[in-house]
């Protein structure tokens, strides 16, 4: 007599990025990314998907003063989304009661290791965080001005 055990995988708690935008603006900002930057379409949703994700921590942990902010590498698909205006304001609206997040980075980069500091706030605000994207700017840090929210 054979015996199968299933095992059932617990429920992912794992949030999905491509939840907080629709699938055309998915599609339109890789299509965007790859125009304007030499990257492929993998490099372009890789980016894109660490984007949305700061985005909504950002705006989850609005107010707590963390100074969070992404390095360059991820910030290139942030401000690709803040340049396509009508999508980003939308997005804003929907995931940020109403409101429309700023980006107001300062001139001077601070060098303190906000940009691992916020890779990590990501990760405990249960996206997965693309390791690869942020180690490669880890010693760098944001623009963010000190003691405030930051975007």
């Amino acid at each position: 007599m054979t015996t199968t055990v299933q095992t059932v995988a617990p429920p992912s708690t794992e949030r999905d990025p491509r939840e907080f935008v629709s699938p055309d603006v998915w599609e339109r900002q890789i299509l965007l990314l790859t125009r304007d930057h030499p990257w492929d379409t993998v490099m372009a949703q890789r980016c894109f998907d660490q984007a949305v994700a700061y985005l909504i921590t950002a705006m989850e942990k609005w107010g707590q003063g963390l100074e969070i902010g992404c390095g360059p590498l991820v910030d290139i698909a942030v401000h690709g989304f803040i340049l396509d205006t009508v999508n980003y304001r939308e997005f804003c609206a929907a995931h940020f009661q109403g409101r429309f997040l700023e980006h107001v980075p300062e001139i001077a980069f601070k060098y303190d290791g906000s940009v691992e500091r916020t890779a990590h706030i990501i990760e405990a605000n249960g996206f997965t965080v693309d390791w690869p994207l942020w180690d490669r700017d880890a010693a760098k840090c944001t623009p963010c001005h000190p003691g405030s929210s930051c975007h």
